[in-house]
């Protein structure tokens, strides 16, 4: 009986593992698909809300920041007009707000320097048509090479079973990682386009830099949803990142961002269209 139970989850599973495509084939169709969407991205006008938020050690807030850009496309990269402005910052048991960027309410602003410096360096790189920096996500032909990568399997997201591939840097010649993260991705069966993207650093801080410089990084790491939009167009559509941050021997952060894109539309002659996502559609 239990032969015979086992036989039956093997057949069961033979045609899922058959229907897979090898690797290279998956790894080839998703470079084109990415290539693709980040040309068509270049018609495309957005939203793009960012949560910066530092808290201390004990959970308490420090100091966080909200922004609301209109992202345009620009013929090298994209432009970004800030439309909302919201921060708040603790100090003597208080909370105070204030309602402009690079504000600095002491001499000595580590909280002041490090948003604007994660706001700027995380989603705002110019050279590419979402801000996100292209070797956090190995996701291109370009970016692949750097990598060695595993498929492990399926699993089910946002509906679909999707292809899940493991990712991690190649070596350089002395030992070393070629690229800075690790992780996963999980790619739809049919279109080959991204769903969800997580990554993580590949390399633990060397103790003498703790030790000299006074710095710790604790679970540093990215994930990123991509969705489909009415007009069949991929973008991503969330972006975040949480993790511990210990530097100068006593400054500690708990600190995490998200960003959101929604309102997609297109620059030409029907840009007064807002295209909703499928999942808005549907509901």
């Amino acid at each position: 009986m239990r032969i015979s139970r086992l036989a039956s989850i093997v057949w069961l599973a033979v045609p899922a593992c058959l229907g897979q495509p090898p690797l290279e084939e998956i790894l080839a169709k998703l470079a084109d698909s990415q290539e693709r969407a980040v040309e068509a991205r270049k018609s495309i006008v957005y939203r793009q809300d960012t949560w910066v938020r530092l808290l201390r050690t004990n959970g308490k807030l420090s100091r966080e920041e909200k922004r609301q850009y209109t992202v345009a496309p620009t013929p090298e990269g994209f432009d970004k007009k800030l439309e909302r402005f919201e921060g708040r910052y603790e100090q003597g048991g208080q909370m105070h707000s204030y309602g402009q960027p690079d504000h600095k309410y002491k001499g000595m602003d580590i909280d002041g320097d490090l948003i604007r410096d994660l706001t700027n360096d995380l989603v705002n790189d110019t050279k590419t048509r979402d801000g996100f920096s292209k070797d956090l996500f190995p996701l291109t032909s370009s970016e692949q090479r750097h990598y060695v990568f595993k498929l492990e399997g399926t699993r089910r997201v946002a509906g679909v079973e999707a292809l899940r591939v493991t990712f991690e840097p190649k070596k350089d010649q002395d030992g070393d990682d070629d690229r800075a993260w690790a992780g996963e991705v999980l790619i739809h069966p049919e279109e080959f386009q991204p769903l969800l993207v997580t990554t993580r650093l590949a390399f633990k801080i060397p103790m003498a830099v703790k030790v000299m410089l006074g710095i710790d990084i604790k679970q540093l790491g990215f994930s990123v949803t991509y969705r489909k939009t009415a007009d069949g167009l991929w973008f991503p559509s969330t972006y975040g990142t949480e993790f511990g941050l210990k530097i100068f021997f006593g400054y500690k952060r708990n600190i995490t961002m998200n960003v959101t894109n929604t309102e997609f539309r297109r620059t030409e002659a029907v840009s007064h269209i807002t295209f909703e996502t499928l999942e808005e559609k549907q509901n």
